[in-house]
């Protein structure tokens, strides 16, 4: 082998290396690259269900916030309904027992509240207070009931009577009043749905 020839062959396998060296190192730089490409997609693929998961519970949060302030709105909006509804009806109670007042079965109501009281007096000294919008009725119910002391209140209390046993000091306190100031504080609405009866008409229960 001559030096022209040897000189070709010293290139050639020179150039065979360096071509597998190239290779080689494109292999790996192409395999680096694929890595970090794909770490970068893992890192940006949690970096982002990172975010939604925030996102998603910041939006949860925020709307879970503004249910409960219109939750508190409407139960703030339902009590004062209620108590417009509430006081509407007792006006129309209280008219009512005005009403009432002025017919001749109030007369024998106080007598039954009257014979009443004399039941739980028993022997026992009884006084008896009736409205002063009483005073026309306050005669007959002496003559009725010679044995009680029976006097107008100084302060009005809506009808009915109160009464005093003395011996016990034990007051009794059947006004309209103070009926009305029980039944105020008795009294609430009932927010049940609505419910089929066994024929299936809607009804609502009441209170």
């Amino acid at each position: 082998m001559n030096t022209e020839e040897k000189l070709k062959h010293f290139l050639d396998t020179c150039m065979e290396d360096a071509r597998a060296r190239s290779s080689r190192m494109m292999q790996e730089y192409t395999a680096a690259q694929e890595k970090a490409f794909d770490e970068h997609q893992k890192e940006a693929r949690r970096r982002s269900q990172l975010q939604v998961r925030q996102e998603t519970d910041k939006i949860e949060r925020d709307i879970n916030k503004q249910l409960s302030i219109e939750q508190l709105n409407l139960k703030r909006s339902l009590g004062q309904k209620q108590e417009e509804l509430k006081e509407k009806l007792f006006t129309v109670l209280e008219e009512k027992l005005d009403a009432f007042r002025k017919t001749p079965e109030y007369e024998t109501f106080l007598s039954h509240q009257f014979q009443d009281a004399l039941k739980l007096a028993g022997d026992e000294e009884l006084r008896i207070y009736l409205d002063p919008s009483d005073k026309d009725k306050l005669d007959q119910l002496a003559k009725s009931f010679p044995a009680v002391h029976i006097q107008l209140s100084d302060e009005p209390f809506m009808g009915g009577i109160r009464g005093v046993l003395p011996s016990r000091k034990i007051l009794i306190d059947n006004s309209f009043q103070a009926r009305l100031a029980q039944a105020r504080e008795d009294f609430h609405f009932d927010l049940s749905l609505t419910e089929k009866d066994p024929q299936g008409q809607q009804k609502r229960r009441e209170s």
